[in-house]
């Protein structure tokens, strides 16, 4: 499928001291305590700090996001969504030798209002202010992965041809979220370039993290229905290192969801019939659990009874029918966590970028041959999708 074409190439100067403020504000001494806290605070997740290899760079996309956010604080998109929000890529040059791009931003500003975001939150989460964390992930990729000091917006770098696939795919991801407002697909909220001075372009995406608020999570995994390179060594209980777990160190554990397992069933099913008619594969369900608290579970009860009470009356008014919408907990990131009896879970699908190609299906064939009678993760979009529906009703009850 062709990439939608760019839009004009707008060059912009951002204002002088944006970059400056944020490479200064990166400078400055921390106290003691403060250092102390942040430690306690964020076990497992790296600051990028001065002296850090990647400080500077995070620092350039502080600074360039928060321009970046300000053209659309000062421009906010009007009237119904045009060919042109999506295909629009603005350039912004800043005085510290680099530039920033941001692709398709009307479209994604349009999306960050539709899940109440505030475009000066978000400034203020991810310009200068705060250092970004580093995660060191167990992915084999050689991307790297950021989070906000918050953890609350993670930001990864991409390949070209990655990002070229979400702005194909980028107008039907949002036509699915209007229709399917409580999908378990990952919130993308922005498409970004970096390039220091006449340097290679640097590509990043920036979306909401699934795994927040993460203060009381005890366990991650990353599900992809298959057994191949699907195990981590766990570190030791006491240790300070977060990892993501994967299908393997699943084994013999079941999520306990009560009423809400049905969505959830229905939901995957509605999630990966769409990303195989895209024909994506190779995407992860991110899982997360997190012990409910007596007040929590109170209030689990009585979202269950108005489930319940909801089932029993009349139908969703207003085109709802269909969309498999359910009563959200109150909490931050609710898209993203499902209460159950005794647990929290925190669900989404993320990495939406790999497309079933003619190097994938080569690649397929190389894996039957490698891995008679095992199953891996490359195989049709259709297969693949059944698959990881299939894994999460056997893992559930």
């Amino acid at each position: 499928m062709a990439t939608p074409s760019p839009g004009p190439r707008e060059i912009l100067t951002a204002s002088p001291d944006v970059g400056r403020r944020a490479l200064a504000s990166r400078s400055s001494p921390r106290g003691f305590f403060w250092r102390l806290r942040d430690k306690q605070t964020r076990v497992g997740l790296f600051e990028i700090g001065p002296g850090h290899e990647l400080h500077r760079l995070t620092c350039m996309m502080q600074a360039g996001l928060w321009a970046a956010t300000q053209v659309s604080m000062d421009n906010p998109p009007v009237g119904p969504p045009t060919h042109e929000d999506f295909s629009e890529v603005m350039t912004q040059v800043h005085d510290e030798g680099f530039e920033l791009g941001t692709l398709a931003g009307p479209a994604f500003a349009r999306l960050r209002h539709s899940l109440g975001l505030t475009e000066e939150d978000y400034q203020a989460t991810l310009g200068p202010g705060s250092p970004y964390l580093q995660f060191l992930s167990t992915s084999k990729s050689n991307a790297s992965f950021f989070l906000s000091h918050d953890q609350r917006f993670f930001l990864k770098t991409q390949r070209r041809h990655e990002v070229q696939v979400l702005l194909t795919h980028l107008p039907r991801y949002v036509q699915h979220l209007q229709q399917h407002p409580h999908s378990l697909l990952a919130r993308l909220l922005g498409v970004h370039s970096l390039r220091v001075a006449q340097g290679k372009k640097k590509y990043f995406i920036i979306m909401q993290s699934v795994f927040y608020p993460a203060s009381r999570i005890s366990e991650r995994y990353d599900i992809k229905g298959c057994e191949v390179n699907r195990w981590v060594e766990p570190v030791p209980e006491d240790s300070p290192l977060v990892l993501v777990l994967k299908d393997l160190n699943f084994q013999g554990k079941i999520m306990k969801l009560g009423p809400q397992r049905s969505w959830l069933l229905h939901q995957m099913e509605l999630d990966t019939a769409f990303l195989r008619e895209l024909n994506i594969l190779d995407y992860s369900l991110l899982m997360a659990f997190q012990l409910l608290h007596e007040d929590e579970k109170d209030q689990y009860s009585s979202l269950i009874f108005h489930m319940a009470r909801s089932m029993q009356g009349a139908p969703n008014s207003g085109g709802a029918e269909g969309q498999n919408r359910r009563l959200l907990s109150d909490v931050p990131n609710a898209f993203h966590i499902l209460d159950g009896p005794e647990q929290r879970y925190f669900l989404g699908l993320v990495d939406l970028t790999t497309v079933y190609g003619l190097r994938k299906r080569l690649e397929q064939l190389w894996k039957m041959l490698r891995y008679p009678g095992r199953t891996f993760s490359t195989v049709s979009p259709a297969r693949y999708a059944s698959r990881l529906c299939q894994w999460v009703e056997a893992h559930t009850e």
